[in-house]
């Protein structure tokens, strides 16, 4: 064909021919540019394709800077390595090809890999092969791989087909949870929705507040593994231990119902029985561990639990202001926000204040003589942006502050000596941190240089303790750091202090007490639930209580004396949650009367 002059010929045939070579290249070892050790067995493959199709190995590759031998090597120690040959023969043909009994292990390590296309094939094929008997099992394995959408399909098969469900052998050997409803006389149980509302909440205030363990109140029974059972013995996907979910139920007498439901990340039954007085049980339902009494709890636990933020925000701004937490901007999965809320302790709730005049995520905010500052950032069209805005608290308006020199997304702010402090970001392409440190004065209204860092960083968490200021972790590249700085003003100098336990970017920082507490991220894997804390007298840091949600990118502040986590990214949802810490357990958690307690 020769449209406007040129030659132009589409070879399929040559194309078809190329995947078949190259599949065969990789097969024989040749020209290949990287092992993959998978639990004992490896595997040659070409970087240039592995990378075209895995965002996991594209990062992984990107910041291997000198392999040996010229040769990458990645391990692999929670695959099947069955799994993995399947999705590198997929890279190479397009071709999916998996055996049922390998459907699930392909799943697990399509998610290691990110590819989130083949993802959604197993998981829709596991879908197809569900039915009643096998359900259970099929949930089990979506828990342990936080897939929403699965799990979302799954509970509404559940809840359309409990009655069957529930003579299946797989449902009968759940944990079990039987309690007893005291009633006044001539009542019948309430309905389904609120009766199972306040159990849960009664199950969640027992363990909570009273200190019960879950198993003592429930009868648990662990059958042995089953040759068919969905959950890999391979994987490393941990089940949501803090999970809480009503999934169905059903009436079986006029005052006993059977529920379906998750109690902190256990799947059980829960059975339901109505008595007149609290008399001892009769035969007919042993075990009864604990009566609850609708009388005596009116309120329903959920009514106790910090109120959520409108929207669910992660990569947000936050600070407290005049007694008020302060969450701004953030993204929620691909919108960036221009909205900011406030949350006043005394009320118990979150209202409105004036949008920032520009919609960004991935940015800090810091407070300086009474205003609140914002730096850069992303706005979701641009990769970084250079503006600042300054929002006044009387005037309830933002107005925009000089720009930055440079463009700068991922950075840390923070204020000092009357001066703010954007620390690292990352670079145009996103891809690497930066070491630049640039502070502004507010007298000139103008931005100078400081000394750069030590290491490249973005995504570090940057915060103000004793006139100097800290930059925390972070990645250089997509390699998570545990390294900490540490910025004299005095002599324009960045030192290296102890570093952290874990590496992490994306986590939140506060000053509590006189230290540095750091909060979440992400290890390069998981959304991190670990806090530690570090104690400048001593150059050390100490792992702390775990909040009760992972949050990788959420905002953290120390509210009236309570240091306060919100948002973020649990690595399956964006949060618009919040939790409080209390220092004399060691806990975190999302009750009002935690906030009011500390």
């Amino acid at each position: 064909m020769f449209p406007n002059g040129c030659l132009i010929f589409e070879d399929e045939g040559f194309r078809d021919s190329t995947v078949v070579k190259m599949n065969a290249l990789r097969k024989s070892g040749q020209f290949c540019d990287v092992r993959l050790q998978v639990c004992g067995h490896e595997f040659m493959a070409h970087k240039a394709v592995l990378a075209c199709c895995s965002p996991y190995l594209f990062e992984i590759f990107n910041s291997d800077s000198e392999p040996q031998g010229g040769v990458s090597l990645v391990k692999f120690d929670d695959l099947n390595p069955d799994a993995v040959e399947i999705l590198l023969s997929y890279a190479y043909t397009t071709q999916l090809k998996a055996d049922k009994d390998l459907v699930s292990d392909v799943y697990s390590a399509a998610k290691k890999l990110k590819l989130d296309r083949v993802k959604q094939l197993c998981g829709d094929y596991l879908l197809s092969k569900m039915d009643c008997q096998s359900v259970i099992s099929y949930r089990n394995f979506a828990s342990s791989v936080t897939d929403c959408r699965l799990l979302s399909k799954i509970d509404s098969y559940i809840h359309d087909h409990l009655q069957e469900i529930s003579k299946q052998d797989d449902f009968l050997k759940l944990p079990r949870l039987k309690l007893d409803v005291i009633l006044e006389e001539n009542l019948n149980l309430p309905g389904n929705g609120k009766l199972y509302s306040k159990v849960i909440s009664w199950v969640q205030r027992s363990l909570w507040k009273n200190g019960d363990h879950l198993e003592k109140l429930m009868e648990e029974k662990k059958p042995p593994r089953e040759k068919n059972e969905m959950i890999s013995p391979t994987s490393s996907s941990q089940f949501n231990k803090h999970e809480w979910k009503y999934i169905a139920s059903e009436k079986t007498t006029n005052n006993s119902y059977l529920c379906l439901a998750v109690l902190r990340g256990v799947l059980c039954v829960i059975s339901l029985y109505g008595r007149s007085s609290p008399q001892s049980s009769s035969s007919a339902t042993p075990c009864m561990l604990k009566s609850l009494s609708f009388e005596a709890q009116p309120e329903e636990l959920q009514e106790r639990l910090l109120k959520p933020m409108h929207y669910a925000r992660s990569g947000l701004g936050t600070a407290e202001l005049e007694g008020k937490l302060i969450a701004a901007g953030g993204y929620n999965r691909e919108e960036c926000l221009r909205t900011v809320e406030c949350y006043s302790p005394k009320n118990d709730c979150w209202t409105f204040i004036a949008p920032m005049r520009t919609p960004r995520a991935r940015f800090q905010m810091a407070v300086l003589m009474g205003r609140l500052y914002v730096i850069g950032g992303s706005n979701g069209h641009s990769d970084e942006l250079s503006c600042g805005e300054m929002y006044d608290p009387k005037a309830d308006e933002w107005s925009q502050v000089p720009e930055l020199r440079t463009n700068r997304c991922n950075a840390g702010v923070c204020s000092l000596q009357n001066k703010l402090f954007v620390v690292g970001g990352s670079d145009p392409c996103g891809q690497k941190g930066l070491k630049n440190c640039d502070s502004f004065d507010l007298v000139s209204k103008s931005w100078t240089s400081c000394a750069p860092l030590n290491i490249r960083r973005h995504q570090a968490a940057v915060c103000e303790l004793d006139g100097s200021v800290y930059v925390i972790g972070g990645a250089e590249s997509w390699n998570c750091l545990n390294s900490v700085e540490c910025y004299n003003p005095e002599n324009n100098t960045w030192t290296l202090v102890a570093p952290m336990n874990l590496a992490r970017r994306g986590a939140g920082v506060a000053v509590y007490k006189g230290k540095l507490f750091v909060v979440g991220g992400f290890d390069g894997s998981h959304a991190l639930r670990c806090v530690e804390v570090y104690d400048p007298a001593r150059n050390e840091w100490r792992m702390l209580g775990s909040m009760t949600s992972a949050r990788s990118n959420a905002g953290v502040a120390v509210l009236n004396g309570v240091l306060c986590a919100v948002g973020g990214f649990d690595g399956n949802e964006f949060l618009n949650t919040m939790e409080v810490y209390d220092p004399d357990t060691n806990e975190w958690s999302p009750f009002i009367e935690a906030l009011a307690k500390s």
